[in-house]
């Protein structure tokens, strides 16, 4: 798919939304004002995190050349980078998918699918969720699920880097 395809098809959809939107206003306006101020609602809570993706975007590409950072989050980095990817992960907030630019810049800059499958398994490790699931499963529950989690993000993203590496 050339590039301006992928921008059209992003009018598109905006177009489409729109164009529900009227027919549903026309349906049941109070319904879809009610959807329109929970959507605003939502947009507003997750603008601080764009921001903050942005920005960090911004801070990659200025501090981390790609042989930089090649050099710390590729194959030949080792070890090292599943722990990066696993740190990371961790520590990230906010929703997913305003990580998704960050990472498709860092994939662009020539790093592997695997470090950005770890990356996102240990999304789920959450350590300001830990004393909850502690009072609700027991101590023992979430120590052997954290741990379980992370050596399997780096099976998975070990995984995922053979079968994208056979794509190429």
């Amino acid at each position: 798919m050339r590039k301006s395809e992928k921008s059209n098809a992003g009018w598109i959809f905006l177009g489409f939304v729109i164009i529900l939107n009227i027919i549903m206003w026309i349906i049941n306006s109070e319904k879809t004002r009610q959807s329109l101020n929970y959507a605003v609602k939502v947009f507003m809570k997750i603008i601080p995190i764009f921001i903050f993706v942005i920005v960090l975007m911004i801070l990659v590409n200025y501090f981390f050349t790609p042989k930089t950072l090649k050099k710390h989050i590729s194959k030949e980095a080792g070890k090292k980078r599943w722990l990066i990817a696993v740190i990371a992960g961790i520590i990230s907030t906010g929703p997913i998918y305003a990580w998704y630019p960050m990472l498709n810049e860092i994939q662009k800059k020539g790093n592997n699918n695997g470090f950005i499958a770890a990356f996102l398994y240990n999304r789920a490790v959450k350590p300001a969720l830990l004393p909850l699931m502690i009072f609700y499963f027991s101590l023992k529950f979430a120590i052997v699920l954290t741990i379980v989690m992370i050596v399997l993000s780096i099976i998975q993203g070990i995984i995922i880097e053979k079968i994208t590496e056979v794509k190429k």
